[in-house]
């Protein structure tokens, strides 16, 4: 068996080989597999492949597994994954997307970079005496746009700080005392009003793309902070650019985009929007998940399924089973 790891994934090669017990052959292959089929002679019907994007014009290689090493499906051309393939993927990253979206509330309430830029030996006298207060997260509203593994992993946090909790899940069946009040995708828009931050934690759909629009956007506190570790275009890019740039909410911490360079060499703006220019604005370059330990975790649950493949038995986070 060869395992095909694509683009990124091939970084990880040597965690996945730490943890694979099965005889398989792991091949790196370059981040333009995604989507050409320069390479698709090498791949059998035996075969994994490993790659968080997939999409081709014509026939497809006749691998016998697409193992997503995330939890988003939206890179994936469902039609162009061969009938016979399972597609699996794998999530971990709902602990440090979580830390992420803790820091960006605290961030946003205490400032300690405004803090630390104006404290110096010659200011610290006056400082001191005239130190002006920060706010905290005890007693505000979060709402959470999304209670699966991430939102759930965010309001636990939230809680332990005393935090208010509400959520929007058409499907979920969250733990008592999680949250104080769960809304459906056909009322949640009540939920924007009271809530100081607001956090994108459901995957990008049909139904979620766009959600965020100059509506629903003007629905929300003046002073509401928007954090998304979701897809960007759940907000609609020209119309959160405006409510950041018009004061309609007051601010954004942003880790997703709405363009990512597709090879090896190109370079694209993150947005046609000088997001990055405003200064109610802070911008991260999707690494809210990208930590050291991430990587251990997927690559062992990959490294799990891929040996459950060789000894025929089932798979774990199955999204479609192979016909």
């Amino acid at each position: 068996m060869n395992v095909f790891l694509v683009g990124e994934a091939a970084t990880h090669r040597e965690k996945l080989a730490a943890r694979l017990s099965c005889d398989a052959h792991i091949i790196p292959l370059p981040r333009e597999a995604a989507f050409s089929s320069e390479h698709d002679h090498r791949i059998a019907a035996g075969d994994v492949v490993v790659s968080l994007r997939f999409a081709r014009q014509g026939n497809p290689p006749p691998f016998r597994l697409l193992h997503v090493p995330g939890a988003g499906l939206d890179g994936i051309d469902m039609a162009s994954v061969p009938a016979a393939a399972t597609i699996c993927n794998v999530f971990e990253h709902e602990i440090p997307i979580a830390e992420y979206a803790c820091l960006a509330m605290l961030e946003w309430q205490i400032r300690l970079r405004d803090l630390r830029a104006r404290f110096s030996a010659d200011a610290w006298s006056d400082l001191y005496r005239e130190r002006p207060p920060h706010a905290e997260l005890y007693g505000k509203t979060l709402l959470l746009v999304g209670l699966g593994r991430i939102g759930g992993a965010i309001a636990t946090r939230a809680r332990a700080f005393g935090m208010s909790v509400l959520g929007v899940d058409g499907h979920a069946h969250p733990p008592p005392g999680l949250v104080d009040r769960l809304y459906t995708p056909g009322d949640w828009e009540q939920a924007l009003e009271p809530a100081h931050f607001v956090v994108i934690s459901c995957p990008l759909t049909a139904d979620t793309r766009g959600m965020f629009n100059t509506r629903t956007l003007a629905r929300m506190r003046r002073d509401a902070v928007l954090i998304n570790v979701s897809r960007a275009e759940i907000a609609r890019e020209e119309d959160l650019y405006a409510a950041l740039r018009d004061g309609v909410i007051g601010g954004a911490a942003l880790d997703v985009w709405y363009r990512y360079p597709m090879g090896g060499e190109d370079h694209v703006a993150p947005s046609s929007r000088p997001f990055l220019d405003l200064p109610n604005v802070v911008a991260t370059p999707h690494v809210s998940a990208w930590t050291t330990d991430l990587p251990w975790r997927r690559y062992g649950f990959i490294a799990a399924n891929i040996d459950r493949l060789a000894r025929g038995e089932a798979l774990a986070n199955v999204v479609r089973q192979g016909a």
